[in-house]
């Protein structure tokens, strides 16, 4: 019996919600069980971000949702975001529970704000705190400083651009523009553009950078036998993996051999396509965690699609853009669309499946999605029934 994603919900993508976090993933709940034709009633099992604010039983409570079976969080940040669908197809497969609920809300624009430097993540008494304590008393602090540091070594290593990195945003950004629920709908960007933004951290420019965003996503999962008779085609799990790679450290592997790949999403990788059966060539799209435009030059790398320093010539010439050998994130990703820590993703990624994206891709049967970068990560293979 395999498990599949029968219902996608989200609230608008904004800049200032003007709500509490509880509402929006409420919102996102309700719209999910819309979609999929079921009631709070049917849901016996909740799955979130450690992250996340919002308790599962006070989800519970708002929604309506009677007695719980199953729940669970997964850690990582972003990296959780394709964890959660794994944890609630598991829990439907040992039948831990019938339907569950994947969620994230969060007002990441106009509440905490994930980029801004928090000298505090060094003191803190934990294994994290230890980690942070090596690099955060220095400066060296947030999310972009600690990425820019792999990007300039594999800058040096492989003789990648910045305009390199920047095709990646240009074509974010020009299937973000065709997207009504983007936040950047109707704004596309040259490389132009991209070379003028300013610096965030060298070599990454604004433009390299995700937005961050207010907004919620849920999923629902069940099994696919039931899903086949609810409302919407479902889009069957075919594969889900986890993985940290030796030696990881949250966003700064520094002190491993090699600070030019990301060995965790290869761990991911190597356990999709094992799972499934299947490799890069049976993709006709791809959702890539896009925070950062590097990262997604060498997931193409790790997961298969191309050579170690080969993204760069892989990307060229409108190679993820629709048309191009993948198109990747055909939503516009976190660049264009929003930044839901990846959740927005695999609604994405079911649209394509469904074949109900306002930019869909020609004849999609199976779509990889991935979890956030430099971090322990997650993957999902979805798939037409």
């Amino acid at each position: 019996m395999k498990a599949a994603i029968a219902g996608i919900g989200a609230t608008e993508f904004s800049k200032d919600s003007g709500r509490s976090e509880l509402q929006l993933a409420a919102e996102a709940v309700f719209a999910a069980l819309d979609d999929a034709g079921l009631s709070p009633g049917d849901v016996d099992g909740l799955v979130t971000y450690t992250q996340d604010t919002n308790q599962e039983i006070a989800v519970a409570r708002e929604v309506g949702i009677g007695d719980l079976t199953f729940f669970s969080r997964v850690h990582y940040g972003g990296g959780a975001a394709c964890g959660t669908v794994m944890h609630a197809a598991m829990a439907v497969r040992t039948g831990m529970a019938r339907t569950v609920v994947c969620y994230r809300a969060f007002n990441e624009r106009s509440g905490r704000r994930f980029g801004q430097p928090d000298a505090r993540l060094g003191g803190e008494p934990s294994s994290q705190g230890l980690e942070m304590s090596w690099h955060v008393p220095y400066g060296l602090m947030t999310p972009a400083a600690w990425v820019a540091m792999f990007a300039r070594r594999y800058m040096h290593v492989y003789g990648a651009t910045s305009e390199d990195f920047g095709r990646v945003a240009v074509a974010m950004r020009r299937h973000a523009a065709t997207n009504p629920a983007a936040w950047f709908h109707g704004r596309p960007i040259t490389l132009a553009d991209h070379q003028d933004s300013k610096w965030i951290v060298e070599p990454l420019h604004l433009l390299d950078c995700c937005q961050e965003s207010d907004g919620a996503v849920a999923l629902v999962v069940t099994s696919e036998d039931r899903a086949r008779d609810l409302r919407r085609s479902p889009a069957v799990i075919t594969a889900a993996a986890q993985g940290a790679g030796a030696g990881q450290m949250m966003m700064t592997s520094y002190y491993r051999d090699d600070m030019t790949g990301l060995p965790e999403m290869s761990v991911v990788g190597r356990k999709l396509w094992e799972i499934s059966g299947m490799g890069p060539a049976d993709m006709q799209t791809a959702i890539l965690y896009d925070h950062f435009t590097p990262f997604v030059l060498t997931q193409l790398e790790e997961l298969g699609f191309c050579g170690r320093g080969e993204a760069a010539g892989y990307v060229a010439d409108g190679g993820i853009e629709l048309g191009g050998r993948l198109p990747v994130n055909p939503h516009g990703g976190q660049l264009g669309e929003a930044y839901i820590h990846g959740m927005n993703g695999i609604a994405e990624a079911v649209r394509q499946v469904r074949g109900t994206s306002v930019n869909q891709v020609k004849d999609v049967s199976n779509v990889l999605v991935t979890a956030g970068t430099g971090v322990p990560t997650s993957g999902l293979i979805l798939s037409s029934p």
